[in-house]
């Protein structure tokens, strides 16, 4: 189980550049990167290893200064996709591109491979958009992490189709996302019927594991 930093399926990206400078200038300006590993700080955002192209000095009389170049710990509101934008996107507060920080530094990276291809539904700030799923980030090893009423997945996802959001970076859990596929499934309309589990289930509590001839019931045990 990884702890605190993983490697990803790695994306090129562009970085907001005053991230880059203790916010203090280049506003409104971006850096050209590649995200090779995430990073999980509890009561923090997603954060990645980045390492710089310097490609956006290209075709430009610029010097490349920071091709190489790597920077730990960016946090998720500084990325944005790298594909073709009209635009570039509106930074989003932390709560709308992450609504739950992260709940531990004991974590697993997965890419699921059924809901990869189609677009998926994204709730934010209580308007519907699309996205492109990515990968998930999921938690393990606190309180938090592996309490059935709390526990929340990060499915990493590039905002397609979001007006002034498009092309963001976002993570968000089950309850904000639905993933569609219209050759597997048909995509349900209206909130599911659900009720976040309190219960953990596991074999020594049932009643019956208190009994032998049931708990120790193998193949080779012998019948009265």
């Amino acid at each position: 189980m990884p702890y605190l930093q993983s490697n990803i399926p790695h994306f090129h990206c562009w970085v907001r550049r005053e991230f880059t400078h203790n916010h203090e200038q280049y506003h409104g300006e971006f850096l050209h990167a590649m995200a090779i590993a995430v990073t999980t700080i509890p009561d923090r955002c997603l954060s990645f290893q980045l390492i710089f192209t310097g490609c956006e000095s290209d075709d430009t009389e610029d010097e490349n200064v920071h091709g190489g170049a790597m920077w730990a710990r960016m946090p998720i509101t500084a990325l944005v996709a790298d594909t073709p934008l009209e635009k570039w996107p509106e930074r989003m507060v932390t709560h709308h591109a992450q609504p739950w920080d992260c709940s531990s530094r004991d974590h697993d990276v997965m890419q699921y491979d059924r809901t990869s291809s189609s677009p998926w539904i994204c709730k934010i700030d209580g308007e519907f958009y699309t996205g492109k799923y990515m990968f998930t980030v999921d938690y393990t090893g606190s309180s938090i992490a592996d309490d059935p009423a709390q526990h929340k997945q990060s499915h990493v996802i590039e905002l397609t189709d979001a007006g002034d959001w498009t092309g963001n970076i976002i993570a968000l859990p089950n309850n904000r996302v639905r993933a569609t596929s219209p050759a597997l499934w048909e995509t349900g309309e209206g909130a599911p019927d659900f009720k976040p589990s309190q219960w953990t289930h596991n074999a020594e509590s049932d009643g019956s594991y208190m009994d032998p001839s049931v708990t120790f019931d193998n193949l080779y045990s012998g019948k009265e």
